[in-house]
């Protein structure tokens, strides 16, 4: 269970960092011919987004492989399956059912984390 996790850990890190620097370093203008919602937040939003997207997905590896304060590593995947959930929610909203596919995936990896870590295989 402890390597499922990590790989779960690992691939939702990867997701979350690749998914936070576009976010963060892009201009917005670009954003926003390849993301709708971006059409609808302000950039401040948008950056805030993508540095909350970065540091829970070194969340979700940092506190675990070093062993300090583990504790974060749920706690990062519990605050990125909050920030998906508004993915998701804005996504309907905005009628764009197929781009809430990637955001419930990453949800549902987030929850995994979630229970993995603090019930099945927590970090000693």
């Amino acid at each position: 269970m402890n390597i499922a996790l990590w790989v779960v850990q690992a691939l939702a890190a990867l997701a979350f960092l690749g998914a936070g620097l576009l976010k963060s370093v892009q201009p917005i203008e670009k954003l926003k011919a390849s993301l709708g919602w971006v059409k609808f937040a302000t950039p401040v939003q948008v950056r805030l987004v993508g540095i909350a997207e970065i540091l829970g997905g070194l969340g979700l590896i940092l506190p675990a492989a070093l062993k300090i304060l583990p504790w974060l590593t749920p706690t990062a995947a519990a605050a990125l399956a909050v920030i998906m959930i508004g993915a998701v929610v804005v996504h309907i909203r905005l009628k764009e059912g197929k781009q809430a596919g990637a955001p419930l995936i990453l949800l549902i990896l987030c929850l995994v984390i979630v229970i993995g870590r603090i019930w099945l295989a927590p970090i000693a």
